[in-house]
């Protein structure tokens, strides 16, 4: 089984993760909620947790890292807590339905929300520049005016693998006074993020992508000084006898039981991560086995690919299709077939796919992890060039 779908999930992971895992069965109690052993370890663990995670996005500090079951938590949190009637918030075409679905209940409230679309999104479906699904910055840049209360954005498309200039609509939101709220879903783990200096507000994350924990995992970075209503109140370990809950960081955000058996498990994938160099700048294995895979299947006849393949960087991501060819019956051959697993349809990027002309055909996306091979390209390579022959 060759596996190509880890923009979805990590499927390879360090081996410590599942051992960190058992480790913490075995030894862990309920952070906060005790003195004694068990809970002193837990306790530990997530803090040292934290600090990893505060690491890696260059943050405010671990008490400003918050953890969540998965980045779609952490981004209604943010969405729900930062955003009033009557503001207005910016986001893309390019976001995930953990962005827009959220955001259609706040407009039903009455938040006003402005998508800035990709160039060319109104051409043909067959025009380069339509395909490329390249954010229009300039759009951006016209949209974040003073009394814009936010601005939403994906750092790496989920389906076409563009990655937006952060950095850029960071200093946008600064002279305009507004909040960044980043998705760095497919981008954690895969590329560089700097809080500080990318002028990011609040940083959402997921665990079981490119950070190669595990699923149930993620959580949400928040600059100091910004205070965000909880979606979920509740127990916090600390001070019982208040009717509201705590107000200090991480425990405003976080009620309930944490998940501190996947927490443990995060760690030991942040750890390897660290022990590896880091994160590349270039995007690492991952990206240049993408950036291979295109360069293998460019020529196919028939092929239309996605994303701006011009671009320097590029994420781990290639979505295809062939002629007109369903992208469900492509990947379902591919997987029943040549046990190649990519994942095909509407990525849950509904606005996106508007966008590249895609809605009804969908899209067979294949990604890639540190832990994919060349021969693993080349055979997926070869999968698709059989397959056309056969359909030609």
């Amino acid at each position: 089984m060759i596996y190509l779908d880890s923009s979805a999930t990590s499927y390879y992971r360090p081996p410590q993760v599942a051992e960190a895992i058992a480790q913490a069965v075995r030894t862990m109690g309920n952070c906060g909620r005790g003195a004694y052993g068990p809970a002193m370890e837990s306790a530990r663990v997530i803090f040292e947790t934290r600090q990893l995670v505060d690491e890696l996005f260059d943050g405010w500090g671990p008490e400003q890292v918050v953890f969540t079951a998965n980045a779609t938590e952490s981004l209604n949190i943010a969405i729900k807590g930062l955003l009033s009637p009557g503001e207005e918030v910016v986001t893309t075409v390019l976001e995930h339905n953990s962005v827009l679905r959220p955001l259609h209940q706040m407009e039903e409230l009455g938040v006003k929300v402005v998508y800035v679309d990709c160039l060319g999104s109104k051409e043909p479906p067959d025009s380069l520049l339509r395909q490329k699904g390249i954010l229009d910055m300039e759009g951006m840049r016209r949209a974040i005016h003073p009394g814009v209360k936010a601005v939403i954005c994906t750092h790496i498309s989920n389906l076409t693998g563009n990655v937006q200039d952060i950095r850029t609509i960071g200093e946008w939101c600064r002279k305009a006074r507004a909040l960044l709220i980043v998705d760095a879903s497919q981008s954690a783990g895969i590329l560089p993020l700097s809080m500080k200096k990318d002028q990011i507000d609040v940083l959402c994350f997921t665990g079981h992508k490119g950070l190669m924990g595990p699923q149930g995992t993620g959580g949400l970075c928040v600059r100091k000084g910004i205070k965000i209503r909880p979606l979920l109140t509740g127990g916090s370990g600390i001070k019982t006898y208040s009717r509201t809950h705590p107000e200090t960081m991480p425990e405003a955000l976080e009620a309930g039981t944490l998940n501190g058996h996947g927490i443990a498990g995060l760690r030991a994938a942040l750890a390897w991560i660290k022990e590896q160099g880091g994160v590349r700048g270039d995007g690492g294995q991952a990206a240049a086995l993408a950036r291979e895979f295109y360069r293998q299947v460019k020529e196919i006849p028939g092929i239309r690919i996605y994303g701006d393949w011009s671009s320097a960087l590029h994420g781990p991501v290639v979505s295809l299709n062939l002629g007109q060819e369903d992208s469900g019956q492509l990947s379902d051959w591919l997987a029943w077939e040549r046990e190649i697993d990519t994942r095909a349809g509407g990525h849950c990027a509904p606005m996106m796919h508007q966008a590249l002309g895609t809605r009804n055909q969908g899209a067979v996306r294949f990604s890639f992890s540190r832990f994919n091979t060349l021969e693993e390209v080349r055979a997926g390579a070869e999968a698709l060039k059989e397959y056309q022959r056969e359909t030609e």
